[in-house]
């Protein structure tokens, strides 16, 4: 996996070589959450709750460790970044819809996931944010049978959209840790 762009098909092989069944997206979207959850980046039980709720457990080894850990690091620089740089890790665009679609609502499912492991207290969050997991949860529940026409992929780009930018303004309210981890050290594993 290069630095700064995440390969959903790349990540995907990885998995099913290492014998993790489990999508990329859903992966991606529980690590979102843990950060978006308030998770600090210097908690390393991250990689035990992870291996817990998508390997039965069992520790990651060789490179399945390793890109785990690149794609956990990955999300910290792009949740840091200023310009709303988070990318989901979803299907190319090429996909056939169906197929993104699907993994989107994957992805919000892992989401949802990841920050109630971390955040489990919802008094304390704001009315945004306590709308935004409503509208995670809506999502998550969603028929996933588009049609492969313009106004479906429209469709799904706006979804798609709103989910990025959602993600975000959970982590600008709650995910202190991480920015208080990344101001204090220069690194963010």
């Amino acid at each position: 996996m290069s630095k700064n762009e995440i390969s959903y098909e790349t990540f995907s092989a990885m998995l099913s070589q290492n014998n993790i069944i489990v999508d990329a997206s859903e992966v991606h979207g529980i690590l979102c959450g843990m950060l978006a959850g308030g998770m600090s980046a210097n908690d390393q039980s991250w990689l035990e709750a992870l291996s817990d709720v998508i390997n039965q457990g069992d520790g990651f080894t060789g490179t399945a460790k390793t890109d785990i850990t690149d794609l956990f690091n990955e999300i910290c620089q792009q949740y840091l970044d200023a310009d709303f740089a988070l990318q989901l890790c979803l299907p190319d665009d090429a996909a056939p819809i169906n197929e993104r679609g699907a993994a989107l609502l994957v992805w919000v499912q892992g989401f949802l996931l990841g920050f109630g492991l971390h955040q489990a207290d919802l008094t304390a969050c704001s009315a945004d944010v306590k709308e935004a997991l409503e509208d995670f949860s809506e999502i998550a529940r969603m028929d996933e049978e588009m049609n492969d026409d313009e106004e479906s992929e429209q469709a799904l780009f706006e979804v798609m959209e709103y989910v990025r930018i959602t993600a975000m303004l959970c982590f600008n309210e709650l995910g202190k840790p991480l920015i208080d981890d990344n101001t204090s050290s220069t690194s963010v594993h």
